[in-house]
């Protein structure tokens, strides 16, 4: 069984330390970066989930985050101060996967590990009931390989949490579901409550489907109910 490669990010040597021994003792290969510089070095490495922390000290957090999200997809947690709302929401809309407020627990980081790791694996968001392509409105949607190709015949690159998300979108076309009713379907997900994170995921997955945001035809907002996926067409 192939052992998961972790980068940890962080400018507090204690808190690396930290994360380090957790993560050897349950197994995990790691790597460790003080300040993000020559991150494109370490993720040729062969990482598989990166932790980051947002305050890197004389680093900005969200300019690595943005950095690793333009050479690549891999998985990223963010560790974030109690209060760093804005800062969270940006590194969600940057393409973050899932978020650690601080102070955390070892057993918290290690389950929101293992709950990104499980939904990034292939195949890992339960296929479509014909287990075939989805198309909707010139999108091409693979579940197997966990790939969006847009109408104009290009791959439309999908953080895992967006392709869940999509997915099941398809799933329960033209319902309208709340924020607890999404929760329910993305199994596997962490989710606090009340999380607004599904918001932060919706808007990111519009601008990458929809032509105008400002009025989305694919994925609408139904007032005081939740959202609603109604494409024109769909054929799985």
């Amino acid at each position: 069984m192939q052992t998961h490669h972790i980068l940890i990010v962080d400018d507090d040597a204690q808190i690396r330390r930290m994360l380090r021994r957790c993560l050897e003792d349950e197994g995990y290969r790691v790597s460790e970066s003080g300040d993000g510089e020559n991150i494109e070095a370490a993720l040729r490495g062969g990482v598989d989930l990166v932790t980051l922390d947002l305050n890197l000290g004389r680093a900005d957090g969200l300019a690595v985050a943005r950095q690793i999200r333009q050479v690549s997809e891999v998985p990223i947690i963010m560790i974030t101060g109690k209060g760093d709302m804005i800062d969270r929401i940006v590194g969600l809309e940057l393409g973050a996967d899932d978020y650690i407020a601080k102070p955390f627990h070892l057993r918290e980081v290690l389950a929101r590990i293992r709950s990104v790791l499980r939904r990034s694996a292939a195949g890992g968001a339960p296929a479509a009931s014909s287990g075939g392509l989805i198309r909707f409105d010139g999108f091409v949607l693979d579940p197997t390989r966990r790939s969006l190709v847009g109408p104009d015949g290009n791959d439309i690159g999908l953080t895992t949490g967006e392709f869940d998300l999509l997915l099941m979108f398809c799933r329960n076309a033209h319902a309208v579901l709340d924020r607890d009713r999404i929760m329910d379907l993305l199994k596997g997900h962490d989710w606090a409550p009340n999380d607004r994170s599904i918001d932060n995921q919706v808007a990111r997955l519009r601008k990458l489907i929809e032509t105008d945001t400002r009025n989305p035809q694919l994925i609408k907002t139904v007032r005081g109910a939740g959202y609603s996926f109604t494409p024109r067409s769909l054929e799985s």
